[in-house]
């Protein structure tokens, strides 16, 4: 009963059907994320895209500048130098077939994957595992390369993954209740930035088509995403 009438005060604060411009929504979202723990703060996109069309596919990284508040545990395929060079990047895992063993046997105990071009052998009969859980390396994304250190690094630091999903519509956490306005507001428009960017070949119309950002467990809040139309 007590959830039922805390989350009623909450909708009651947001005013149906009004967009409202970054810094208000933020304001908003975190006056309502009032659980005892600290709450995530999610965004989500409504796309003007039939992903099921290669040319209309949205998916990339963007680095939050002032991080997620989550620590990603990562893996690493690799061997000799750059197994050591991701070890030392603070990779959380690091292998070559016995992190396949242990992947088949189903302990997967990362959220981010990242692999060496010749390990690409190996990680492929991984396919049917890692793929439906959107941990499959990709050089397009930067998850299959030499330079470990760097996407290491830039996993730990709060680079958030995207991709739109069937609907059209693509969503991540871009940091914690706890973190102040500003710093909230600024991850905001850095992910919408980065969507926005990220606009394919195939895309017709209106692109961005509804944004509403929302706490774990609070209403969410219609965006206004005019300011970043383009």
């Amino acid at each position: 009963m007590a959830k039922n009438k805390r989350l009623a005060a909450a909708r009651a604060k947001v005013e149906a059907g009004k967009a409202y411009g970054v810094d208000e929504a933020v304001a908003l979202v975190k006056s309502n994320a009032t659980a005892k723990f600290d709450e995530t703060v999610e965004i989500a996109l409504n796309l003007g895209i039939d992903p099921r069309h290669a040319d209309q596919m949205v998916r990339g990284f963007v680095s939050l500048p002032n991080g997620t508040g989550k620590t990603l545990r990562v893996a690493v395929f690799a061997r000799g130098p750059k197994a050591e060079e991701a070890q030392a990047a603070g990779a959380d895992i690091v292998g070559a077939e016995d992190l396949m063993e242990k992947v088949q046997a189903g302990e997967i105990n990362f959220d981010r994957c990242i692999a060496t071009p010749d390990m690409m052998a190996l990680v492929g009969r991984l396919g049917k595992i890692l793929g439906p859980r959107g941990l499959m390396p990709n050089p397009k994304l930067g998850t299959v390369t030499m330079n470990v250190k760097g996407a290491v690094e830039a996993a730990k630091s709060g680079q958030v993954e995207y991709r739109a999903e069937k609907s059209g519509i693509v969503h991540a956490g871009v940091g914690k209740a706890s973190f102040s306005e500003d710093k909230l507001a600024e991850n905001v428009r850095a992910f919408i930035d980065a969507v926005q960017k990220a606009r394919p070949s195939g895309a017709k119309g209106a692109y961005m088509k509804k944004g509403a950002l929302s706490s774990t467990m609070g209403p969410g809040v219609q965006l206004d995403l005019s300011a970043f139309a383009g």
